[in-house]
């Protein structure tokens, strides 16, 4: 196996970072309490910890609007680009699924 790709398969990006950069969260503080509030989940598992590391091929679920997004990850992406950058590094999987109950995906969130 080469260094470089050996590299990009380790590569890793903090959860908050990533979807922000993603622009799947207006900012990064946002994004944090989204993952302290155990609203998002990687690969099956809801991660609490903003500082969870996101790697390609990754999936994500996480409340959007009143929807459930599914996504793969693409790439990690090196800065807050502009849209058509953002939505590069990651694909849809699914359609946006309607929450079962959109009042406890966001509860936890206004609550100060």
């Amino acid at each position: 196996m080469s260094a470089r790709r050996e590299t990009i398969e380790k590569a890793e990006r903090r959860l908050d970072q990533w979807l922000w950069y993603a622009r799947l969260a207006k900012s990064r503080s946002l994004a944090a309490r989204l993952c302290a509030a155990g609203a998002v989940a990687v690969n099956g598992m809801a991660a609490r910890k903003p500082s969870r590391a996101v790697r390609v091929g990754d999936a994500i679920v996480l409340p959007q609007d009143l929807r459930r997004r599914t996504l793969r990850v693409l790439a990690l992406g090196q800065r807050r680009g502009p849209p058509a950058e953002a939505r590069s590094l990651y694909e849809e999987t699914t359609g946006p699924a309607p929450a079962s109950d959109p009042a406890a995906l966001w509860t936890p969130l206004l609550i100060d």
